[in-house]
């Protein structure tokens, strides 16, 4: 299946970067090629996993229907792009997969031919065209894939829905930093717009229609992807911290350093607060959105969450949300063996990652993460 998918994706590029190069020769070498090989060299793919998977699922296997899946499980790709550079930009990440961001890779190419803030300016403006050329080509793809009538407007409705959810939970995201709130609920808002949404109903919903799934099959898959998709960005939010960097391709910290509000640390200063731990609320205040913050603090950080059960709390969480989740899924009637893989696919995105295996109230804090990890974010999910 990811061969696939790898497959539709070069011949989607291959198609794009050939309309850019008519267009103008450098700007497909020097802002195109960086597009498409950002987006070739992505991550897990699990959005256009969930969507072929669920297509099969709900009995999609003729193949017009699996080419229409795995062209929308292109443009999710490119969407993808789109978020994670333009997420870069905003956070100020040099760093992703391992690789100099789009922007630092740009102002890099350039630095012998302006000052350094020229060139970095240039990096950034440059990633933001490049983060809409990604999304360009998404749209032109979905456009452009043959659906009947019925299919047709209801995938890009689907489509259109989920753009909007993506930028107003990153809105909500770079306002909770600038605003510091610590609201719970608003930071599981924003989650839930900006990743769970996006990252598991969305998908899951639109390999259904492509399908031509029952109603009732729909609301399940997308009760399913609700709840699961809140458990994957809860679980990212513990990866940021305690998730080890070389298998989860996070660095760690990046949530707290970027002041990011997430529910994990609008948790951590509830109950602080709660039980009146001084020495925990002045740990947090300290570190959230400190850009300097040292291994030292961070692991600081870390023994808070732990001591204040946040931790733990947001494991218990992930866990409910899973599990109810499932059960969503299992009240609905797939094929048999497409159901066990997408089931499979489900479980897996909640699993955790953790550098000193399942949290306890009681436990020590892990170990400081190592030098080479103590730096700005480096991937989303």
């Amino acid at each position: 299946m990811h061969t696939a998918i790898g497959d539709m994706l070069e011949r989607v590029l291959a198609d794009r970067l050939t309309r850019a190069g008519v267009v103008d020769a450098v700007f497909a070498r020097e802002l195109g090629e960086r597009v498409a090989r950002f987006t070739r060299e992505g991550g897990k793919r699990l959005r256009s996993q969930l969507v072929w998977w669920s297509m099969r699922a709900c009995g999609g296997d003729d193949g017009a229907t699996a080419a229409v899946a795995l062209r929308i499980g292109a443009a999710l790709e490119l969407l993808q792009s789109c978020a994670l550079v333009h997420d870069d930009v905003m956070d100020g990440a040099t760093v992703r997969r391992g690789r100099p961001a789009l922007h630092a890779d740009v102002r890099e190419l350039y630095s012998s031919a302006a000052s350094p803030d020229r060139a970095a300016r240039f990096g950034e403006a440059a990633a933001i065209l490049a983060g809409d050329l990604a999304l360009a080509w998404a749209d032109d793809v979905v456009a452009e894939t043959a659906l009947d009538p019925g299919t047709a407007a209801s995938v890009r409705r689907l489509w259109s829905d989920m753009r909007t959810e993506m930028v107003a939970g990153q809105f909500l995201d770079l306002r909770g930093q600038l605003t510091g709130t610590r609201s719970q609920l608003e930071a599981l808002r924003a989650a839930h717009l900006k990743s769970a949404l996006y990252s598991v109903e969305r998908p899951l919903v639109l390999g259904a229609v492509v399908a031509h799934a029952d109603g009732s099959t729909i609301r399940a898959l997308s009760s399913t992807g609700r709840c699961v998709g809140m458990a994957f960005q809860l679980r990212d939010d513990l990866d940021d911290l305690f998730g080890d960097p070389l298998h989860t391709g996070k660095s760690c910290g990046g949530d707290i350093r970027e002041g990011k509000p997430t529910y994990l640390a609008a948790l951590a200063m509830a109950r602080a607060e709660a039980t009146g731990d001084r020495p925990a609320l002045a740990v947090l205040e300290r570190a959230l959105g400190d850009a300097n913050l040292t291994a030292a603090g961070l692991d600081e950080v870390r023994q808070v969450l732990v001591r204040t059960g946040a931790r733990q709390a947001v494991e218990t969480k992930i866990a409910h949300l899973a599990a109810e989740g499932l059960r969503h899924f299992d009240g609905a009637a797939f094929a048999a063996g497409a159901k066990g893989r997408l089931r499979g696919l489900l479980s897996a995105a909640t699993v955790p990652r953790d550098l000193d295996g399942p949290p306890a109230r009681s436990h020590p804090a892990p170990p400081a993460a190592p030098v080479g990890f103590a730096t700005p974010k480096e991937t989303r999910q």
